[in-house]
């Protein structure tokens, strides 16, 4: 008896951080990449990139000037991949490559992914397919439809090894695109994503990355699973305007298990070679898409009286007839509204009424489900993440060195401990910023921290600075007062770095943030901040992992303007409290949702008083708008393009 026959195929699913807003970069890099694989053993016979893999995702209103067309494209890319196979002295060797990129087409802008053969010997390049990204995201973080068009098509195509059919992101989160891609014969499903990082907590489902990739990962195996088809995942890695793309690319296979899964945040090549015919296993076992071709017509006929607005009648059978009827050869009832006799309803209902009395019932806490995300933090994806970002974000700015406000509070700390593990220690500068009136209590835990970290540190005494402007301002209050130092101290950091090259990071948490409990134009000033998305209650969870000494940990927090003063005195809430009804308001859920969690309606007015009025705080100056261009309205760049 002759063996099952094999139809290998070798996948290559590619995440990399491509150069924000430089195609020529990235596609010499791409090139780079192609020959990469062509060395690997087995050669992969198709590359799979992610999504605007040209040019970054997050380019706003410069897509106009990184799109191209699909046949610049693969000519160019081609020319990248010969001129790198030459570099490494091999010889290139046709590849089949699914890459996504922002596509110029019949003069208008799209999202798209092309599929590409290039390196042939005989002749250019052969462009196989592109498809125009159809569901674009408007929410969150996302503001797509604002700058390229929708596509209108999704189909699959054939290929020197069998059928494929390319998804772009949102394309995956709508369950029919999957379905119209595997009813018109894919074998193999391209996903092409730039899928931000979101989710810090804790989870148990042995899935690494934030929450986003535990929740991909089970997209991708429902789109697998269910139409018998092999998906691939290719995310993007690296950073773009503090979103943080976390990779783990993923290949899966027709019965919905995960053949390989790349690491979280770092480039990386995913090498699977596959077997073809386990999707003639997979539909046999689980013949979901044959069910559906058969009910197709009907799914259609559904879905055109739905399109129409149609109401469909209600129809079904009545209760059974009672034996007299039958007898006299009347049924009671008709199809759809129906009539029934009196004593067959009586016969009817003494049936049902032979069932228990009473069952089990089984009761949830509603205040425990469905409430908004746990500030309860995974700390180790934290601290990557965060370290991360602030790797990324110096080197992408220019700057290897990073200097830091240290006011002897556990925000400062956390800051400065990041930027350590990110940087190295001989790479950050601590400064202490006191006046005349600070807590030596401050000034010391400052030192803590530079002690424990062995960092290079400045101490400049703001007092001459702040009174000598008040001098002519003698009456200024407290409040006048704590914004003229906070000023001061950032002015201070400000000409430090640029006297060490230095970049200033931020180290206001988000919970203040919201608050509006800071200087504006001091506190917020500087242009990276790694904890300003962590509440306060998560900056002290991170602060005890990353090993902040507990004096400072576990002391009350305060802005040290006057002796005795603390940010919950000020706030007039605790930070657990405040924390958890921001969480929730934050999330949509609404006060009498939040009252009928165990918060009383003063608390709730005050969080919400707080946060609806400091708004101005947390956006740029009003400016009056007069023309067509205006700047961050109209004229929209990222600050990393």
């Amino acid at each position: 008896m002759s063996a099952e026959p094999i139809r290998p195929l070798t996948l290559a699913v590619c995440q990399f951080a491509p150069k924000k807003g430089d195609p020529t970069a990235n596609l010499s890099r791409l090139g780079a990449l192609c020959a990469q694989a062509a060395t690997l053993d087995p050669r992969p016979q198709v590359l799979h990139f992610p999504e605007t893999a040209l040019s970054g995702y997050f380019v706003e209103g410069a897509v106009r000037e990184v799109a191209m067309t699909a046949g610049a494209l693969a000519n160019d890319l081609d020319e990248a991949y010969r001129v790198a196979c030459a570099a490494m002295d091999i010889v290139s060797v046709p590849t089949d490559v699914v890459v996504g990129f922002y596509e110029r087409w019949r003069d208008t802008l799209h999202n798209s992914a092309a599929y590409i053969t290039i390196g042939l010997d005989d002749g250019p390049p052969v462009l196989r397919h592109v498809h125009r990204k159809n569901f674009l995201p408007t929410y969150g973080l996302f503001d797509e439809e604002r700058f390229v068009e929708r596509g209108s098509e999704i189909r699959a195509f054939e290929t020197p090894w069998g059928r494929a059919a390319i998804l772009v992101c949102e394309d995956a989160w709508h369950s029919i695109a999957g379905m119209i891609a595997a009813l018109d014969g894919a074998q193999l499903i391209f996903v092409c994503a730039a899928a931000p990082a979101r989710g810090l907590w804790p989870r148990d489902d042995g899935i690494p990355g934030p929450y986003s990739a535990a929740r991909w990962e089970r997209l991708m195996r429902d789109i697998a699973e269910e139409h018998g088809v092999y998906a691939s995942l290719s995310n993007l890695v690296g950073t773009e305007g503090g979103k943080r793309f976390f990779g783990t690319s993923m290949l899966v296979g027709p019965g919905g298990d995960v053949r390989g899964r790349s690491p979280v945040w770092t480039e990386s090549f995913l090498s699977i070679t596959i077997d073809l015919d386990d999707l003639v296993r997979a539909r046999a076992d689980a013949p979901l898409l044959s069910d559906l071709r058969v009910a197709l017509p009907h799914v259609l006929e559904t879905v055109r009286r739905v399109q129409e607005g149609i109401s469909a009648p209600l129809m079904y059978d009545g209760p059974e007839p009672a034996a007299a009827d039958l007898l006299s050869g009347t049924r009671g009832f008709t199809t759809g509204e129906f009539q029934v006799p009196m004593e067959a309803l009586k016969l009817a209902n003494a049936r049902v009424r032979t069932v228990p009395d009473s069952i089990p019932v089984i009761r949830h806490n509603v205040g425990e489900q469905g409430g908004p995300p746990p500030l309860d933090i995974d700390v180790d994806l934290t601290e990557a993440w965060l370290v991360g970002f602030l790797r990324e974000e110096m080197t992408r700015r220019g700057f290897a060195r990073a200097v830091i406000g240290l006011s002897g509070g556990v925000d400062s700390a956390v800051a400065a401990y990041l930027a350590v593990r990110a940087l190295g220690k001989t790479n950050v500068i601590g400064v202490r910023l006191p006046y005349r009136t600070s807590s030596s209590e401050s000034l010391e835990h400052a030192q803590l921290v530079i002690d424990a970290l062995g960092i290079e540190s400045r101490t400049l005494d703001i007092s001459g600075a702040v009174d000598g402007y008040f001098g002519n301002e003698p009456e200024a209050d407290v409040g006048r007062r704590g914004n003229v130092m906070a000023r001061t101290r950032m002015m201070a950091l400000f000409d430090l770095s640029a006297r060490y090259h230095a970049l200033p990071l931020g180290t206001g948490n988000k919970t203040e943030r919201l608050f509006g409990y800071f200087t504006w134009h001091a506190d917020d000033s500087p242009p990276v901040n790694p904890i300003g998305d962590l509440y306060k209650t998560q900056v002290w969870q991170l602060a005890r992992h990353l090993g902040v000494p507990s004096v400072i940990v576990n002391k009350p927090a305060t802005a040290d303007l006057i002796v005795g003063q603390t940010d919950e005195a000020d706030l007039g809430i605790s930070y657990a409290r405040a924390d958890d009804i921001l969480n929730g308001l934050l999330h949509g859920f609404s006060h009498e949702a939040m009252r009928s969690r165990g918060f009383q309606l003063d608390e709730l007015a005050l969080v919400k008083r707080r946060l609806d009025g400091t708004h101005w705080k947390r956006r740029p100056p009003a400016t009056a708008l007069v023309s067509h261009s205006g700047i961050g309205e109209s004229y929209l760049r990222p600050v990393d393009y």
